[in-house]
């Protein structure tokens, strides 16, 4: 018998739960927003958006059928499934940034057609490849004559104030927003900003008045000014001008900070010759003609040499996870030119993101959103064995729990990225050894095929879970 599983994270919109049965995706539409989605429906918004893909499909079904989960319901939707969920303190500055301009395009598009968003929130993008989606049904209702956009502090902290920390300042911004959730908050980018930059007209408006706005020491003459402020209409003009303008800044930002990263350069400083770099290709195009997982991650994936190999030789989607931000931006962008089903994330596999937010539930850790076909770990488990002293049989038991089967590299200390990591530090990882490796992997796994693909002797070792 199927069970209905609400989904504890969509607590927040009371005009509709997330729920999943049979491993699919349903939406409750609830009577009181029934005029209003009735309203979009019809608007021709909807069908436009699901014809250009930048809104997940949806098709109404029976909600009788779904019991206590849908009661009260007046409509229910079905969504397909997605490859991953990600968060946006997951995401590149070039995917943050498309998913910031996506969330102003469908905007701009929506007033057209006489609706707009109630909310600006960033997790309701995903990404399927490198390409945005919009996932909320729910956040459109009708246009109001003279109606603010309600979503401006939302879409500032979310996606604006991020973009600026990291355009402006140089300063990644993935662990203040994971850490926040809620974004940046915009009294904090207001004290960053030099005095100078407060005198731009778009910082002054979406940055330093805010700021001063939600100060929570207000006094009482700016307190009434601020409700006469909001008794005023804003023109659906000015309204479409304010989007637009901002989507002009935003779409002019690049990240400050664009020299040499630690490993954005590794695909052409690397320890392998390119023959070696080959047979490590090989391998792992062996590995998927041979398995055919469905979705494969990719653990340490740089700027995606691997995930691309993996996708043309038949995976049907690659979630890469690194924690170099140049890699992943070239890696984000190289999955844009090449239209490949790549996303690369955001990712410290020492420190991963957990169950957090309201109850611990709100937004699922690494493990708890999806689970993959395949695994590729390759030139990465030294980085943590050694740089980050995690136990080696530790490590390789939690990478193989990841996935039923895959492809782990074990790079020897013999090996010159070995010796540059340990050339201001002692060697203490006496069992760190190719002997005890393999151990680690027989522990839990069988081991199906092995091949020597460096002159240092890195071993690769394609694994199927027991």
């Amino acid at each position: 018998m199927a069970i209905e599983v609400a989904d504890l994270g969509s607590f927040r919109d009371p005009g509709g739960r997330v729920f999943f049965h049979d491993d699919r995706v349903f939406r409750t539409v609830m009577p009181h927003v029934a005029e209003d989605f009735d309203f979009v429906e019809n608007s021709g918004l909807i069908a436009k958006l699901e014809d250009d893909g930048r809104i997940v499909t949806s098709r109404q079904v029976e909600p009788a059928q779904f019991g206590q989960v849908a009661s009260g319901a007046r409509y229910v939707l079905e969504h397909p499934r997605l490859p991953f969920i990600s968060y946006p303190y997951e995401w590149s500055f070039p995917a943050l940034k498309i998913a910031a301009l996506a969330h102003l395009d469908i905007h701009i598009q929506a007033l057209e057609f006489g609706v707009t968003l109630s909310d600006a929130s960033a997790y309701n993008i995903q990404f399927i490849g490198p390409e945005p989606v919009f996932i909320d049904r729910l956040s459109f209702q009708r246009y109001r004559d003279g109606e603010f956009w309600v979503g401006h502090r939302q879409f500032c902290e979310q996606f604006l104030n991020p973009l600026l920390l990291r355009s402006l300042f140089g300063i990644s911004y993935n662990s203040w927003y994971r850490g926040a959730q809620e974004g940046i908050a915009t009294d904090d980018i207001a004290r960053l900003l030099p005095w100078w930059r407060k005198l731009s007209w778009k910082t002054l408006i979406h940055i330093v008045l805010p700021a001063v706005l939600q100060k929570r020491n207000i006094k009482e003459k700016v307190a009434k000014e601020i409700n006469v402020y909001k008794k005023q209409k804003l023109p659906l003009a000015s309204m479409q001008r304010m989007l637009i303008q901002l989507k002009n800044w935003m779409n002019d930002m690049q990240p400050a900070d664009t020299g040499v990263s630690v490993w954005g350069d590794y695909a052409v400083t690397h320890s392998y010759s390119s023959e070696e770099a080959q047979r490590k290709r090989h391998f792992v195009t062996r590995f998927i003609e041979s398995a055919r997982p469905e979705s494969v991650w990719d653990l340490g994936c740089n700027t995606g040499d691997y995930s691309i190999a993996a996708l043309e030789a038949g995976a049907r989607h690659v979630i890469g996870f690194d924690f170099d931000q140049k890699a992943l931006e070239l890696g984000f962008v190289r999955a844009q030119e090449g239209n490949y089903n790549f996303l690369p994330l955001y990712f410290d596999a020492a420190n991963p993101a957990p169950d957090q937010g309201w109850s611990g539930v709100e937004r699922k850790g690494f493990q708890a959103r999806a689970s993959a076909d395949g695994l590729l770990a390759l030139a990465f488990t030294h980085h943590l064995a050694i740089s980050r002293n995690i136990p080696l049989p530790d490590l390789i038991t939690w990478l193989i729990g990841l996935a039923p089967q895959g492809v782990i590299e074990f790079v020897p200390n013999s090996d010159p990225m070995i010796q540059r990591m340990l050339c201001l530090r002692e060697d203490i990882f006496f069992d760190y050894t190719e002997k005890n490796f393999l151990a680690c992997v027989e522990s839990v796994a069988e081991i199906v095929e092995s091949e020597v693909v460096s002159k240092s002797g890195r071993l690769l070792v394609r694994y199927v879970r027991r």
